[in-house]
């Protein structure tokens, strides 16, 4: 399993959680959001799931990953 922390734009809220987490668990993997450090800690399975993919679902929910 592979651990990471991404730094992500444009959270604010519960519904933000819920957002990324749920759409990060819809691939597969694990993400727990820290709103006050603006971060998401995804763990996830390198084998079936690359970072870019993690990366791009977060934006497609309308954040930025930086």
């Amino acid at each position: 399993m592979q651990n990471v922390t991404l730094n992500v734009t444009g959270m604010s809220c519960g519904h933000c959680v819920n957002s990324i987490e749920g759409a990060v668990k819809e691939l597969g993997a694990h993400a727990k959001v820290n709103l006050g450090e603006g971060t998401v800690a995804v763990e996830y399975d390198e084998s079936k799931l690359t970072l870019e993919t993690v990366k791009q679902t977060i934006e497609e929910q309308g954040y930025g990953v930086v």
